[in-house]
């Protein structure tokens, strides 16, 4: 890390332990370290001194009446140097608050206990970041431009915006919540995008699709002769990310084994692949989602808490497209040119009933529902004005069903919601000829969902 190297680094912590650990770590990877433990002391320090890097603690025991003394002592050091790098020192319960210190102008923040690793390539990025760019220089600066796209003018979705815009250029880990077709790859993808490591691999993985047999071989790699069907080394996803980003989808529906073994490796940044006592360290930043209320698990101890806070350093919550009421005309528009496009037809309007419809729905399976919802009516449909009848909702795509539609009469027992899902996956799998994907892709489910499901009612 050249950049680092020459560079003069400040420590401000009132904790002694901290100040000597950071000094410690920092003395033979940069030109010079100052500890100051009194941030009192910071403005004539500054008025003496100039600095390559400032590493801020976010709380002092101090008498400091500012609601919190980091962001109080950040703004006072950006307004005697507008340049500053700043990297913020916080516990993980203040993540949340850091990630809105980076709005004031901080350069990136690390949580206690840090890596030393990690440690010292976010200082490397931060450095980096505000290194003025010479003419022919390669830009090392996180991408701006990202193909992944992710659409919406709702106050929802503009929180979740900000949130991938500030949170990208670090290297903080991610954990991204929101039901089944918010778009949780989407954001992923957008985080890496924008991302120091954008030019790296991005690797996804479906961790529900993983069973406990498969689940060491498929992230950690495996030797030849493994197991039966070892042929040849084969490298893990984990070792396939080096340097960029790991995606797991799905987390939540991981086993305790499977919880185990992975806590492990994030805890150790490196892999031993099957068949092998040697480990590969491996450099990743680490991107996880799910749809389980994985708080809950926690609670039911069927979840790791040790392993839920490695895993989200900050977290995303997306909303359900019910409550994104004023992108559904936006989003309905976007997938009618792109699907128009695709099937060779011209862009398609919408009648004014038809857009209120689309609004009224609940779209239980959110966006990738609305997107396949509108495929199909740009498939089906007899005109280039796409009419109400051109949109037909499956049982499982109506919710769960109000009381006028559960049973024909006052007399009639309600038909429960289990048997109405099962229902209508066994008539879409007839349908579909017993095809999963196309199956799957009708009733707005991935194919792992599908599974699930098939599972669950034993089909």
């Amino acid at each position: 890390m050249a950049s680092v190297k020459n560079a003069r680094v400040l420590v401000v912590d009132d904790e002694t332990d901290v100040l000597f650990a950071l000094k410690m770590l920092l003395k033979s990877e940069v030109k010079q370290v100052v500890t100051e433990k009194n941030p009192d002391n910071l403005p004539g320090l500054l008025e003496r001194e100039k600095f390559d890097a400032i590493f801020l603690d976010m709380n002092f025991k101090s008498a400091l009446n500012t609601g919190n003394e980091g962001i109080f002592w950040l703004r006072q050091i950006l307004e005697k140097d507008r340049e500053a790098t700043v990297i913020l020192i916080t516990a993980y319960g203040d993540v949340e608050l850091a990630v809105r210190s980076l709005k004031e102008g901080a350069a990136d923040f690390i949580v206690k206990p840090w890596h030393n690793d990690k440690l010292l390539e976010t200082l490397h990025y931060a450095l980096e970041a505000r290194k003025p760019k010479k003419a022919g220089a390669a830009n090392t600066s996180p991408k701006k431009n990202t193909s992944t796209t992710i659409l919406g003018e709702s106050d929802a979705i503009k929180e979740v915006l900000y949130k991938i815009e500030k949170i990208a250029p670090t290297e903080a880990n991610v954990l991204i919540l929101g039901e089944n077709g918010t778009g949780k790859e989407l954001v992923a993808r957008a985080l890496h995008e924008k991302s120091f490591r954008a030019n790296k691999p991005f690797v996804s993985v479906d961790m529900g699709a993983l069973t406990d047999s498969l689940f060491e071989s498929e992230l950690f790699g495996s030797k030849k002769g493994a197991f039966t069907d070892a042929r040849e080394d084969r490298a893990g996803r984990f070792e396939a990310a080096n340097g960029g980003t790991l995606f797991l989808d799905e987390i939540g529906n991981i086993t305790p084994p499977m919880q185990a073994k992975l806590l492990t490796v994030l805890q150790n940044r490196q892999v031993t692949p099957l068949g092998s006592n040697t480990p590969v360290p491996v450099d990743i930043r680490l991107i996880s989602a799910t749809n389980e209320p994985i708080y809950e698990l926690a609670a039911r101890n069927q979840f790791r808490k040790d392993l839920i806070y490695r895993i989200n350093t900050v977290e995303i919550t997306l909303p359900p497209l019910r409550q994104r009421t004023g992108d559904v005309e936006l989003l309905a528009r976007h997938f009618a040119a792109l699907y128009a496009q695709k099937n060779h037809k011209p862009v398609p309007e919408f009648a004014e009933a038809t857009m209120q419809k689309l609004k009224q729905h609940s779209w239980p399976g959110n966006v990738r529902e609305l997107q396949h919802a509108v495929e199909r009516a740009i498939i089906l449909a007899e005109s280039n004005t796409l009419q109400p009848q051109d949109f037909s909702f499956s049982a499982m795509e109506l919710g769960p069903p109000a009381a006028t539609t559960a049973y024909a009469s006052a007399s009639e027992k309600p038909v429960p919601l289990i048997e109405l899902e099962r229902e209508t996956i066994v008539r879409t799998l007839e349908k579909n000829k017993g095809n999963i994907s196309r199956t799957a892709k009708e009733l707005g489910l991935t194919r792992t969902a599908l599974y699930r499901r098939l599972n669950k009612h034993d089909i």
